[in-house]
């Protein structure tokens, strides 16, 4: 019953984490069609795979644990991916 209840406690706090973590990365989206529309009105690329290496780079050394830094480059690239994606779709429904 004690290891239930620790395990329904841990779980309620994943939960809401999940939720700040939604949140976050629709606000990242938001501000990545924005990205995408600027670059688009100069005639820039939008996809810039250095930027996204560098920004890939830097949430691994920045992250102290317990998740290994192939967890963090996984992570990261499948994000920069979706937000790329979001880009593409924005960009082909103007």
């Amino acid at each position: 019953a004690e290891a239930t209840e620790r395990l329904k406690g841990y779980r309620s706090q994943i939960d809401e984490l999940d939720g700040e973590i939604l949140a976050l990365l629709n606000r990242r989206g938001g501000i990545a069609l924005e990205i995408g529309a600027t670059k688009r009105a100069a005639g820039l690329p939008v996809v810039e795979l250095g930027r996204e290496r560098a920004v890939i780079e830097g949430m691994v050394a920045r992250s102290g644990g317990p998740l290994p830094a192939e967890s963090i480059e996984r992570i990261y690239t499948a994000i920069m991916l979706e937000m790329r994606r979001l880009q593409e779709c924005r960009e082909s429904s103007s």
